[in-house]
């Protein structure tokens, strides 16, 4: 009995360290976005989300997938604000051309993990 609830701890312990969390704060809007990255092919690199502070808001950063894709850059309602890198130049659409100077409060809120 003893080293059944071993076994069944150790699994439990296992399982919670593999689930995937986001962050309890993040906008539902952003974790919609989450939600459909992952059923979407794995790209290489892989989908990313960040959240910064810039110009005294929480904003939300989506890499390019690839070369010549714009990045995103969303508030916390979802709105795009700009494309800060990516394009065919690589320069983004130069709406917020500062952002990756003034960022501030890096911080990942997702990683997709699949291979």
């Amino acid at each position: 009995m003893k080293s059944a609830i071993v076994v069944l701890f150790f699994l439990l312990i296992t399982g919670a360290c593999t689930k995937e969390s986001i962050p309890a704060h993040t906008p539902a809007c952003i974790k919609e976005k989450i939600e459909q990255m992952k059923k979407d092919a794995v790209t290489n690199p892989p989908r990313e989300v960040w959240q910064y502070t810039f110009n005294n808001q929480t904003v939300y950063y989506i890499p390019p997938m690839c070369c010549d894709v714009f990045s995103n850059l969303h508030d916390d309602k979802c709105n795009l604000i700009c494309h800060p890198d990516g394009g065919i130049s690589g320069i983004g659409d130069g709406k917020c051309p500062d952002f990756f100077k003034k960022r501030k409060n890096e911080k990942l809120i997702w990683r997709d993990d699949r291979k």
